[in-house]
């Protein structure tokens, strides 16, 4: 089976590395962002893994004074 390469940019979520990547945050700070705010909706918990909503998350920053 041929594994399909979506866009980040096209993904409903994002690992910590393709997050930090696409938004130029590092990884440790993102990790941090995530632990602080564990009920926000961009947070998706899978098991010990984490994922970013990416459309939440932008939300997230657009409203975010300082990260």
């Amino acid at each position: 089976m041929e594994k399909i390469e979506v866009p980040v940019w096209r993904k409903y979520s994002l690992s910590i590395q393709e997050a930090a990547s696409y938004y130029g945050i590092g990884e440790k700070r993102l990790r941090s962002l995530v632990s602080d705010n564990l009920n926000e909706e961009f947070v998706i918990e899978i098991g010990s893994h984490v994922r970013i909503k990416r459309r939440k998350f932008e939300e997230y920053l657009d409203d975010a004074g300082v990260i």
